[in-house]
């Protein structure tokens, strides 16, 4: 059975859940974008899982974990990577994949603990 024909389980990764299975024409690898349901989610990590037959383990589905894209809505170029978030808020991260320490699951918008990066406290 070839990688590509086998199913995948498209899991969330906050709050975890499963959001549905698919069988995927390509191999996604994490940092790759996928989209379900007209919904963008980037791949954070890909596994395998495998069965015993007849004395020999094969590849039996592939699970990606994945959480939903706010970059393209709510974030900023960064160095020629997308960054979620504020980039003028003290706590971004900095990162395609977390958003602050503070406030994670953001958004940014009206957040109480916005620090501008110029503010001296």
């Amino acid at each position: 059975m070839e990688l590509y024909s086998l199913p995948a389980e498209i899991i969330l990764n906050h709050p975890r859940s499963t959001i549905g299975y698919l069988s995927l024409p390509w191999n996604p690898q994490p940092g790759a974008y996928l989209e379900v349901d007209g919904q963008t989610y980037r791949v954070l990590e890909r596994r395998h899982q495998y069965q015993l037959r007849s004395g020999h383990y094969q590849l039996h589905k592939i699970a990606l974990y994945v959480q939903k894209c706010d970059a393209l809505t709510e974030g900023s170029l960064l160095e020629g990577c997308w960054v979620i978030g504020d980039l003028t808020c003290r706590y971004n991260a900095r990162s395609e994949l977390l958003r602050c320490a503070v406030n994670p699951s953001g958004p940014c918008d009206r957040c109480p603990h916005y620090r501008s990066m110029g503010s001296g406290e």
